[in-house]
């Protein structure tokens, strides 16, 4: 019985809608600009605050949020430890990052020149620390993954079924609006591609742990390849 997906009812018991997913984004792209304006190019810490802090501060709205206006994100999320969960977003994650994998070949090949992930580009001419590359490969594999999807599949999501939508409808436009907000228009069909296993994982489960899990399976050839760009271990 736990292990069913949560029900339409269940999904719309909490008090929050569209405005908390938007104030979620707001907050992002606040602390976006302090951070810029406050510490510009004051060297790798700084970078490396600009890219994890906005990402943080958003999740965690994401969790003020339900903890103000619902019930908690265990119960508004599903984010619950559960086995079949977890099971499911490795599965999931595993034949995304292949898919991903692919597609991110085939796009280097034939896409875009110019088309590399913000935080690639921002990375190529920083020098960072092991301690600091640490960091961001800890944060794109785990933190990341964690925040996004408390808010794109966690506060979106539940705001559309607590608007009455169908779940198809949520996966469907959760997805879009996933890749569309990373703002990298040469990117966002890829995005599409990284995002539809992530969705699939939220939509056949009901609960956020295995799209959590699946986010995090399928940032983590990225991650490394970060980590490993970062120490000079592979060329810019």
């Amino acid at each position: 019985m736990n292990d069913q997906p949560e029900t339409a009812v269940d999904a719309r018991t909490h008090r929050w809608g569209m405005g908390a997913f938007f104030a979620a984004q707001a907050v992002f792209v606040l602390v976006s600009v302090l951070l810029a304006a406050a510490l510009g190019n004051s060297g790798a810490s700084a970078l490396v605050l600009m890219l994890v802090l906005p990402t943080i501060f958003a999740g965690a709205v994401a969790v003020v949020i339900t903890l103000v206006r619902g019930n908690g994100p265990r119960l508004d999320f599903g984010l619950q430890w559960r086995w079949s969960d977890v099971t499911t977003g490795l599965t999931i994650g595993g034949i995304g990052m292949i898919s991903t994998t692919i597609a991110t070949v085939l796009w280097t090949r034939w896409g875009p020149e110019e088309a590399e992930s913000t935080v690639g580009g921002l990375l190529d001419e920083a020098q960072l620390s092991p301690a600091l590359a640490v960091v961001i490969f800890l944060h794109v594999w785990l933190v990341a993954p964690l925040c996004e999807e408390m808010v794109f599949r966690g506060l979106l999501w539940g705001a559309m079924e607590r608007l009455r939508w169908s779940r198809l409808t949520a996966f469907v436009l959760s997805t879009a609006v996933f890749a569309i907000s990373h703002l990298e228009p040469e990117r966002t069909v890829l995005l599409l591609v990284i995002a539809i296993p992530i969705g699939v994982a939220r939509l056949v489960t009901g609960r956020l742990t295995a799209s959590v899990v699946a986010h995090q399976v399928n940032n983590f050839i990225p991650a490394l390849g970060l980590l490993l760009l970062s120490l000079g271990l592979l060329p810019a």
